[in-house]
């Protein structure tokens, strides 16, 4: 009677266990990271054979040994790998917007189209007052588009640097915690409900981290990480319960470079995914507008001076400069403010000669500043349309990933129903072989 009420309490331990992770899988089913967990059992085994009075011995219950997650660490390194190309590439689009908007908001193409326009109204009337002054007007909206356009992109080139600076310090945040969480595996027991948490909170941050940087991920036994930034080669970033710190820093050409100091040691690495890749890149992208921005304002000003320069104002001086640059190429402001002073003749020409302005004309063709402007802005369009494409596909890549992975560890709730309703009947069935034994052994009692 004793071996049967110790089976059937066996039973009920080990079946409230069952019931209790079932019920915290089906409470949990809507929580993000949540991993579904399974009660491990086994049987108490008890010799077997037949003993010396020709008794054949049997188990001794059962025992619930442990919580098991349903992870799958390879399905989960797959939702990394695809969370941290989609990282890349939505930075990337949204910087791209940005410097869409940097250079297309101050309608510089319209401002060189205008100033070319108001040399042909001169050179239609080249003594009136009114188009002179209109020229000057056009002068002066062009120099002002170009320092716009300039500022705008260095203001996206310095929100960049803060944005970049606050991923570092959100991958540091990360760090830490995976540290501590490292910290705590190595001290959980094997199999229990705490340690399972830790593993979930594990997976959590490494797929956080994964948006910020591509993370190569190893795991010892007691599954504590070792995450290496920038791929497999790159530098250690956590290990065991030791986290770095991660700076970011653009050098004055527009270079990018990022850097891991942990343990008294820096090591630079080059992200390929996440935000820190899409930041690289964005950097790239606005380096090279900005170079471009400069050689056509730079060209600009100096062809207009220099059409100024060979020709003579309408007291037949020799034209001045129009245009003089500040600091930077696009810094440009209007040098020139009397009207008179537009050089629309050639030199030895009268008030009414206007040959040099043929020079604006072919100013226009052969320095192909509207165009330029007009590439550089389509280019910057077409890639950001390219890119949004990439990211189409890369969002249904990572949605495949996730879904791979959940169908291994989410919680299902029809499955967990019918496991709930078979741990009820085997924990009323232990309790029933409880207590058959107990009415058995009164009867026993009786009987004496």
């Amino acid at each position: 009677m004793t071996d049967m009420m110790s089976i059937g309490a066996s039973g009920v331990r080990a079946y409230q266990t069952a019931l209790t992770t079932v019920s915290d899988n089906i409470a949990n089913t809507g929580t993000t990271g949540y991993t579904r967990r399974t009660a491990d059992m086994r049987e108490i085994a008890a010799p077997t054979g037949v003993t010396g009075n020709g008794a054949v011995t049997t188990g001794s219950g059962v025992l619930a040994t442990g919580i098991s997650r349903s992870a799958d660490q390879f399905r989960a390194a797959d939702v990394r790998s695809a969370s941290a190309d989609l990282a890349r590439s939505e930075t990337g689009i949204d910087w791209l917007g940005r410097v869409q908007s940097a250079l297309t908001g101050n309608q510089l193409g319209d401002r060189l189209t205008g100033f070319f326009t108001s040399a042909n109204a001169v050179a239609a009337d080249p003594t009136a007052t009114t188009p002179r002054s209109a020229m000057l007007e056009a002068a002066s909206s062009a120099a002002a588009s170009f320092a716009a356009t300039g500022k705008a992109l260095d203001n996206v080139a310095a929100t960049l640097d803060a944005t970049a600076d606050n991923a570092a310090t959100a991958l540091d945040s990360l760090g830490t915690a995976l540290a501590k969480v490292n910290d705590g595996l190595g001290r959980s027991a094997e199999g229990s409900g705490a340690r399972a948490a830790l593993l979930d909170q594990r997976d959590q941050l490494l797929e956080q981290m994964s948006a910020i940087a591509d993370v190569n991920v190893s795991t010892d036994t007691a599954g504590r990480s070792t995450v290496r930034l920038g791929g497999a080669s790159g530098p250690v970033f956590v290990a065991g319960s030791e986290a770095g710190n991660v700076t970011y820093v653009r050098g004055d050409s527009g270079a990018v470079s990022f850097a891991v100091h942990r343990a008294g040691t820096s090591a630079s690495f080059s992200p390929t995914g996440g935000a820190l890749a899409g930041v690289v890149d964005a950097a790239a992208r606005i380096t090279g507008a900005r170079d471009q921005l400069n050689n056509i304002a730079t060209d600009f000003a100096a062809g207009v001076n220099a059409v100024q320069a060979q020709g003579r104002d309408l007291d037949g001086n020799a034209g001045a400069a129009m245009f003089t640059a500040g600091t930077t190429p696009t810094d440009l402001s209007v040098n020139l403010t009397d009207p008179r002073g537009i050089a629309a003749a050639a030199v030895g020409g009268g008030p009414r000669d206007n040959s040099n302005l043929v020079a604006f004309a072919s100013l226009r063709t052969s320095g192909g500043f509207e165009a330029s402007t007009t590439t550089l802005v389509s280019d910057t369009a077409s890639t950001l349309a390219a890119r949004q494409q990439v990211a189409d596909a890369q969002s249904a890549i990572r949605d495949g990933a996730i879904a791979a992975r959940d169908g291994v560890s989410g919680v299902n709730l029809d499955s967990e129903a019918v496991d709930l309703m078979r741990f009820q009947q085997a924990y009323s069935a232990s309790s029933r072989v409880i207590q058959v034994a107990r009415e058995t052994f009164q009867s026993i009692l009786d009987i004496r």
